[in-house]
């Protein structure tokens, strides 16, 4: 392994000059593995000189410490000489001449072992200078083996040639070793250098990426799997001030009516720390009369490529004034609709006075029939703009007086009261999905909700058609159930259907389009969700869920 190293040491200088640093510290470490290969050496000679002095020596002595001299001053040439200045087979020259060295101590005592010496030149040579110096070895092994059986007068016998192998064999296995570390460490190389390229297109793209989320207006946060804050944009500290359950102290947080406190734990971000994923959540910031600021946030789940949770990420986007906008039409619309109400009620009545005088001609009763209905008409209308303006989530939740109630009476009610209009198309009201279902509801905004149910249900529905009407409750939330036969709902009108003034496709146009945002309005302000299910030419189903028992807290 030294020998492999002494190898690296040498080559690294050719591959890396004009590297700088890289070519320095290259010249540097042959300096000094050139130094430490010979010590090592030097060492094992050491000790046996010293053994040879205090025990019984078989042989010539001046021979002896002729090689053991020669290892000492290749040991302090190699110290002493800047190996680094000189050409790169300059080095060479130390081990070959330990092998004289180890020669001339073989010769001084043929009997002993010390021939195994030669392993450490013979694994320099090989290791460190590819195959010139595996050539070197075998060359120099057979010349050496040669000169010892011609000066000792050995007879050639098996043990002639058994530690030459030894040594070509180590040899070949210091080269072969020397090879692979070569081949490893490129491969090495070209993994760290694909590292070093990936790592700086991660900090490019993360660069992008940071510089992109500063730019947009909305603020994002990612949150790890363990609930650290990993990833923040510019726009989260200018909008989401107060998301933090340390700063609600400091920023009080209203839910979307703007005057119901939110508690620490129901902050957004400690929301989603908990798992929990939401949509739209409106929440005003400040009270007033100071200023307020409303933002809608989004949560949502990441999963790693396991599947397992990785965290959230947080989106909040300042809609102030578009909530204020609202609130100004809806206010424009209310103060609009009860001004044409009065004239709209007078005009009525004197229609009313008018078809009933005696005197009027048939001719001109007919006419005035046909304006009383128009005129009729336009107050549903207006009325019904009155109503969407007043059940909007800024104003509707205030208006409540929620107690408990008996589902099931207001859905007979309101199925007895639509009979007549639904035997006018021999349409049938089925009420046998009654069951007993507690709420906790307004009276009149529910009768609300269940007539505009029933209503759709006899409107668009064939005639002979069946409405059938249902609750049930497991005590803590209830359901109220109207379903039709009629023509149904398709996938593109379904998405838009509860959206203000939206009609759907050309068998619904009847109707302002206000009748379901309203319904849906109330339903949640109520703290209930509606839901649909539908298919064309099958029928619709609507679905609502409402507590059962009074919420707590506020």
């Amino acid at each position: 392994m030294t020998a492999a190293t002494a190898r690296d040491a040498h080559r690294r200088p050719a591959r890396l000059r004009g590297a700088g640093r890289g070519h320095d510290i290259a010249e540097r470490t042959r300096d000094r593995i050139a130094t430490l290969n010979q010590l090592l050496l030097a060492g094992v000679v050491f000790v046996l000189a010293g053994l040879v002095v205090l025990t019984p020596f078989h042989g010539d002595g001046v021979l002896f410490f002729l090689g053991v001299v020669l290892v000492v001053v290749v040991t302090g040439a190699t110290l002493v000489v800047p190996w680094n200045s000189l050409p790169y087979g300059w080095v060479a020259v130390v081990p070959s001449l330990d092998m004289a060295a180890i020669t001339l101590l073989q010769l001084a005592a043929p009997d002993s072992r010390l021939g195994l010496l030669w392993i450490f030149p013979v694994m320099w040579l090989a290791g460190g200078f590819g195959m010139l110096g595996l050539v070197g070895v075998i060359v120099s092994i057979a010349g050496i083996v040669s000169l010892l059986t011609a000066v000792n007068a050995e007879e050639v016998t098996y043990r002639t040639f058994l530690l030459p192998l030894v040594l070509l064999a180590v040899a070949t296995t210091a080269h072969l070793t020397t090879r692979r570390s070569d081949a490893q460490r490129m491969l090495l190389a070209k993994q760290s250098r694909l590292l070093r390229s990936i790592l700086a297109r991660t900090r490019r793209q993360e660069q992008v990426v940071t510089e992109v989320l500063d730019a947009v207006d909305f603020g994002v946060v990612r949150i790890d799997a363990d609930g650290r804050t990993a990833v923040t944009n510019d726009a989260h500290g200018r909008l989401q001030q107060g998301l933090e359950a340390h700063d609600s102290a400091e920023l009080e947080v209203f839910r979307d009516d703007g005057t119901t406190r939110v508690p620490p734990d129901e902050l957004p971000l400690e929301r989603a720390r908990r798992g929990e994923s939401f949509d739209d959540q409106v929440m005003w910031f400040g009270a007033e009369p100071g200023a307020r600021r409303a933002l809608t946030i989004t949560a949502r789940r990441l999963t790693d490529p396991d599947g397992a949770d990785a965290g959230a990420v947080v989106v909040s986007r300042d809609v102030t004034a578009e909530l204020d906008a609202l609130r100004a039409r809806d206010e424009l619309v209310a103060s609009v609709s009860h001004e044409l109400r009065t004239p709209l009620t007078a005009i009525l009545g004197y229609l009313d006075l008018a078809i009933e005088d005696p005197d009027t001609p048939d001719a001109v009763r007919g006419n005035l029939d046909i304006a009383e209905r128009n005129a009729e008409r336009l107050l549903q209308i207006v009325a019904d703009v009155l109503a969407a303006s007043r059940s909007s989530p800024s104003s509707l939740g205030t208006s409540l007086t929620p107690g408990p109630l008996e589902a099931s009476e207001i859905v007979r009610a309101a199925a007895t009261d639509a009979v007549t209009r639904a035997e006018a198309r021999a349409i049938t009201i089925d009420t046998s999905g009654l069951e007993p279902a507690p709420v906790w509801a307004d009276a009149l905004r529910l009768r609300q909700v269940v007539d505009n149910l029933v209503s759709n249900a006899i409107t668009y529905n064939k005639d002979g058609g069946t409405v059938h009407v249902g609750t049930t409750s497991d005590g803590t939330s209830s359901w109220i159930l109207v379903r039709d036969t009629g023509i149904g709902i398709s996938d593109a009108d379904r998405s838009r259907l509860f959206h203000r003034y939206y009609k759907a496709g050309a068998q619904r146009r009847a109707g302002t389009g206000l009748g379901l945002a309203i319904t849906r309005d109330i339903v949640r302000a109520h703290g209930g969700e509606m839901g649909l299910h539908s298919s064309p030419g099958v029928g619709s189903t609507f679905i609502v869920k409402l507590p059962a028992t009074r919420p707590e807290g506020p």
